[in-house]
């Protein structure tokens, strides 16, 4: 391996291979993978990152001053001492906000009736000389007295809960270790409920902790046996009952609990139904379920408490109107969904069925949705609502006089005229004919077919929404246009199309991706070598097939964390994900047909002797979701076969996980650094 800040680090070839249904696969690479994982202390592996890490920072040397800028620019974007909305839950005001030159957030309340201003949680000090810091879970107890959180310091998803008295500061001796969930006050503030990440990181349980009892005493109140599930824990919105959910990607089962009495026998709402979706809430002795059971755009019903698997339609499910979901409040309840990928917010009535009242928004295309509504009797609702144009804002919306009161909008202090920009809702041709949605933003004066930057996700049925974004502006302002693909996988435009882009029609996806960018060339937005594109996790496994298949027309491409080694991690059910995956993705182990179509694009498999584009790729050496060795195998892949000069450039940060750096200022650095490489290779000037 070479080590020289010189050359690029070359890692060692160790022929390894392995056969399945009759195919042998050649990985010479697999020893980047640390056998003691999640432990990772292999000399090798971590001499190997450690000198991509110097080879990273020998090639970003020369961008320092550019990096240096675009942070300045986009700290400057922010408001320093800024803080939400205040909103009412019970006898107080929550709100939170930041103090100048503040990484992290601080939690604040008073009284309703007046009174101090009470800090209930710093995260500023419990930040505190920590490279890594990441706020899980936060509840505070009905009588308002008890305050439960729970943290992760190194990036691995695990946190540990505490409790304190909010009044005095006083931490409890409750102390929770290796939490993955929320914290579910129960019983009359006396007991919380939560899920414990398992050895695999999976939630296979919902466990109930009674305040001053040793954590050994406590009850699993529900344990989940098949591994493909995860167990999830909440409240319903009378605060009457506790909801324990367990499900994967594609199917689900709930159960109730008194919250009075979490030790009661649960009560089952249905069987699990392979393919049946459903979440629940309760009103009087009604159960109402938001369910796909009928069409795969969901539909609500409702049921007696008394027969909770007898479901009767309230809403159809419609191909026009996507149910995303619901909620329940004392006088009405609000259904929210997306018609031709556009947020539609629609307040209906318990006594009158044919009184729809929806929110309506003055722009074409925008984001908008419930903010934080806590209680349960209210007469306005708070809303959020941003556009690619428009930074994000806050409303409270009159049920009465269906009025929408501006509460707040993002303030930009270094300043923002929106009248300079256009931003566009497009449909381009795919292959095989299906018009895929494009959102796209751009400065007025920006000159024709110049550099364009496209992102793109496509999958788990995540939408990706036309949201406002401060940091975009560097590249805007330099005269990028910036799209965002709604490419098939993701739920944008139904469920038919997240399903049209998983596993048999996963390839829809990657080609929806390319046939936009051309698409958006023939449309003389951008050429053929001036597009760069990103996107991490899923979205950096589409990356790779797109650099496989489509290597010309990207001039930069930034991979964050990706799912690039697909066969090998859908092939090893020991890793944390991998069960509960196998719906989205197939199960190659099982089954021949999968092994092969997921082998047939997988980014790491399907690497070869051809020019790539230039390069930034970023792992987590704690990522549980996309491991370390996955970008790293690929990484070494791609400087074994690749025919060009061009950059390739691996940053993997060895105290973090999936979600890169914490920190509000943090993370811009690790945004300025993909930018300024993105401008590097575009060759667009940066002053």
């Amino acid at each position: 391996m070479t080590i020289s800040s010189q050359q690029p680090p070359l890692a060692a070839k160790q022929p390894h291979s392995f056969t399945r249904h009759g195919i042998t696969v050649e990985d010479d690479y697999a020893w980047l993978r640390d056998a003691n994982y999640p432990q990772v202390d292999d000399k090798a592996v971590l001499a190997h990152l450690e000198a991509e890490n110097r080879w990273f920072e020998s090639r970003m040397a020369g961008q320092k001053d550019t990096i240096d800028l675009l942070f300045k620019e986009m700290r400057a974007r922010i408001k320093e001492a800024d803080k939400s909305v205040p909103q009412k839950d019970g006898d107080h005001l929550y709100w939170i906000e930041f103090e100048e030159g503040a990484e992290y957030k601080k939690w604040w309340r008073r009284p309703v009736a007046g009174g101090p201003d009470e800090l209930i949680l710093d995260e500023v000090a419990l930040a505190a000389g920590k490279e890594y810091f990441r706020l899980g879970a936060i509840s505070v107890s009905a009588d308002g007295r008890l305050l439960a959180w729970s943290v992760d310091d190194n990036g691995s998803e695990r946190f540990t809960a505490r409790v304190k008295v909010i009044a005095t500061g006083e931490e409890l001796p409750d102390v929770i270790e290796g939490t993955l969930s929320s914290l579910v006050w129960v019983a009359g503030d006396k007991g919380l409920v939560y899920s414990l990440a398992n050895e695999n990181w999976r939630t296979d349980n919902a466990r109930l902790h009674w305040l001053g009892q040793s954590v050994e005493q406590d009850v699993e109140l529900f344990h989940e046996d098949d591994e493909g599930f995860r167990v999830g824990c909440s409240m319903s919105a009378n605060e009457q009952w506790l909801i324990i959910s367990t499900s994967d990607h594609e199917t689900s089962e709930l159960r109730l609990i008194p919250a009075a009495d979490p030790l009661a026998p649960p009560l089952l709402v249905r069987e699990r139904e392979e393919g049946v979706e459903y979440d629940v809430d309760e009103r009087d002795g009604l159960l109402y379920i938001h369910a796909n059971d009928t069409h795969e755009n969901f539909r609500l019903a409702t049921a007696p408490l008394t027969a909770p698997d007898q479901w009767t339609t309230l809403i159809e499910g419609s191909d026009e109107f996507y149910l995303t979901g619901f909620d329940l409040f004392r006088d009405f309840y609000v259904v929210e969904g997306r018609v031709r990928g556009l947020d539609r917010i629609e307040v209906r009535y318990y006594d009158d069925p044919a009184r729809i009242e929806p929110i309506t928004f003055p722009e074409a295309s925008y984001e908008a949705g419930l903010a934080d509504n806590p209680e349960w009797a209210v007469s306005q609702l708070r809303v959020s609502y941003e556009s690619m144009v428009s930074p994000a804002s806050v409303f409270d919306y009159d049920v009465a006089t269906r009025e929408l009161t501006l509460l707040k909008v993002q303030e930009i202090p270094s300043g923002y005229d929106a009248s300079l920009y256009e931003t566009q809702r497009l449909e381009i041709t795919a292959r095989d004919g299906t018009l895929v949605p494009v959102s796209i933003v751009y400065r007025k004066d920006r000159a024709a077919a110049g550099p364009l930057h496209l992102y793109g996700y496509g999958a788990y049925g995540i939408a990706m929404t036309p949201g406002f974004s401060t940091t975009r502006l560097s590249l805007v302002d330099r005269g990028f246009a910036y799209a965002i693909a709604h490419i098939r996988g993701g739920d944008d435009l139904g469920r038919a199309w997240y399903k049209a882009g998983k596993r048999e029609q996963r390839t829809n996806t990657f080609n929806d991706f390319v046939d936009v960018a051309r698409g958006l060339v023939e449309r003389g937005f951008t050429q053929a070598g001036k597009i760069s594109i990103s996107g991490g996790s899923a979205g950096g496994e589409l990356m790779g097939a797109v650099i496989n298949s489509d290597p010309d027309l990207w001039g930069a491409v930034v991979a964050h964390v990706p799912f690039v080694d697909v066969l090998n991690t859908m092939l090893d059910e020991s890793l944390p994900l991998t069960p509960g995956e196998w719906p989205e993705w197939g199960n190659p182990i099982e089954d021949r047909q999968a092994f092969e179509l997921i082998l047939s694009y997988s980014p790491y498999d399907q690497v070869r002797a051809q020019d790539y584009p230039p390069l930034m790729v970023t792992a987590g050496l704690n990522d549980p979701r996309v491991t370390y060795w996955e970008p790293a195998k690929w990484v070494a892949k791609l400087r074994e076969l690749k025919t060009d000069s061009n950059e390739l450039i691996l940053k993997t940060n060895m105290g973090a996980g999936h979600g890169g750096k914490s920190g509000r200022f943090e993370s811009l650095t690790e945004t300025a650094e993909e930018f300024a490489f993105i401008l590097w290779q575009l060759g667009v000037a940066v002053g």
